[in-house]
């Protein structure tokens, strides 16, 4: 395991950020790590990155203490931190000289980088020059520049429009391909969705979903299918309600009915299907509903 983290404990004073906090992040994967606002998740971070201490528990990242692999890591906090007076490149090459790396070999990761997140032509200009939008692509690649082995994004569509946000995207997907770790943090369901292969929900410090992203959608997935057709017949066999969702028909099963059955039904009553699927559920729905409910839920 490349992370691997065993019963954390961080207190502030009276308040408890992180309580008893245990998950393991696998080398080469995209590993969510979610909760809603103060649940802790900035807090695990630090610690992953050596910056605050636990007051309990073991961390470990790439077999070691977080202390001992700070220039085999990568981290792009929530709260951004340029230097606003400092070119472009200068600050590229900047981050990459604290992290031990050369300055001609960190001059030709930054050139490559910049044109990658289309900044190229901005190399020479100051950081204060660019957009909101340009600096977080620069931030992004500031945090990657020491082709770190292990990354953490906090927020890393922030401020993005939507072409950037692919480009983004791109990027995270590339540092897999090469066999990086990423660690994502974002409110962006979607995205997490879309590039994550497990995730760790915490809400008020505690572990309350964890596991991969398929084994959880299959698991919170209703009863029902997406049935798209011009007419349904007013009574399906094993079907409880029928309700009308955009130009289609969500149809909720009864207990111990598949799926399967009902499209052999509805194909036997000759019933014309344009589409049919089982009803997916947005990461966003089960963030809610376990937040909401404050439910355990761990999947390993």
């Amino acid at each position: 395991m490349v992370i691997e983290v065993r019963n954390l404990l961080k207190r502030y004073g009276e308040l408890v950020a992180v309580r008893g906090l245990s998950f393991e992040v696998k080398k080469g994967e995209i590993f969510g790590l979610l909760g809603p606002n103060g649940a802790g998740k900035t807090t695990t971070i630090r610690i992953l990155m050596d910056i605050l201490k636990p007051d309990e528990g073991e961390v470990k990242v790439l077999g070691r203490s977080p202390s001992e692999v700070k220039e085999k890591v990568g981290y792009l906090p929530e709260e951004r931190g340029l230097y606003q007076g400092l070119g472009v490149l200068e600050t590229l090459v900047y981050f990459a000289e604290l992290k031990g790396v050369p300055r001609s070999v960190a001059k030709e990761r930054a050139n490559s980088l910049l044109e990658k997140v289309d900044l190229l032509d901005r190399a020479k200009g100051k950081v204060k020059e660019l957009s909101k939008g340009m600096q977080q692509k620069l931030q992004f690649i500031a945090s990657i520049i020491h082709d770190p082995e292990v990354v953490f994004l906090d927020e890393p569509f922030q401020g993005l429009d939507p072409v950037n946000v692919e480009l983004i995207k791109g990027l995270i997907t590339e540092l897999r391909e090469q066999g990086k770790t990423v660690v994502l943090s974002s409110h962006q369901m979607n995205l997490v969705e879309a590039l994550c292969d497990r995730i760790l929900l915490i809400n008020k410090g505690e572990a309350v979903l964890y596991g991969p992203i398929r084994e959880i959608k299959k698991r919170f997935t209703p009863n029902s299918i997406l049935v798209k057709s011009p007419q349904l017949p007013p009574i399906v066999k094993g079907v409880q309600a029928v309700t009308r969702k955009d130009d289609a028909f969500l149809l909720t099963l009864a207990e111990g009915t598949s799926p399967q059955a009902v499209i052999k039904a509805l194909v036997e009553e000759g019933v014309e299907l344009e589409a049919f699927e089982v009803a997916p559920v947005p990461l966003e729905d089960i963030f809610v509903k376990v937040v909401k409910e404050g439910r355990h839920s761990a999947l390993i």
